[in-house]
């Protein structure tokens, strides 16, 4: 059995799940969210937890198992606590500044770039060199920060560039004038 999809899910305080069938919904201080199940999965609300069961032990199943039973985690842990990615900007003349929903970096392009906040995420700048993704959505702040990283991915032979905080770049040596 797998070890994921056994798990029960605990419902905090001040969250509210709603099962539809296959649908769930599922409402907290952070926000809503909803979730369509895989039709061959059995989610089951028992007071203030949540199981979620398969029919047989086939491959797919198992698989199918610990995948919903992490999504509707992942949505019940972000109504009630959120997720956040933090990213830092590397580079001489590197930097992000926040106008309204907006983002604008100047990453040493000829043109600064803009990035409107998507519904659902907050991008806040506390400094010009970071830039924090918050939101409900764990696969929505993920998908942004991935994005922001894409504007100027990091240098391994400089360290310039935009990385997670928890990132850590091995910087390589660059060429050597062999000499005859």
């Amino acid at each position: 059995m797998s070890r994921i999809g056994r798990m029960p899910i605990t419902i905090p305080a001040g969250v509210d799940v709603k099962l539809d069938g296959q649908h769930i919904t599922v409402k907290g201080p952070k926000g809503t969210l909803e979730m369509d199940a895989h039709s061959r999965m059995t989610v089951k609300i028992d007071g203030s937890v949540i199981t979620v069961e398969r029919p047989s032990d086939e491959k797919s199943d198992r698989a199918l198992h610990g995948l919903t039973r992490s999504l509707i985690n992942n949505m019940v842990v972000g109504v009630s606590e959120g997720f956040k990615k933090n990213l830092e900007i590397n580079g001489v003349g590197y930097k992000a500044t926040k106008q309204g929903k907006k983002v604008v970096f100047n990453l040493g392009y000829s043109h600064p770039i803009e990035l409107e906040e998507p519904a659902g995420i907050t991008i806040d700048v506390p400094a010009q060199n970071q830039v924090i993704v918050s939101g409900a959505d764990k696969q929505l702040v993920g998908e942004t920060a991935a994005k922001i990283r894409s504007f100027r991915l990091p240098d391994p032979y400089k360290g310039k560039g935009i990385k997670y905080d928890t990132e850590h770049l091995i910087i390589k040596e660059g060429k050597t004038g062999a000499k005859k």
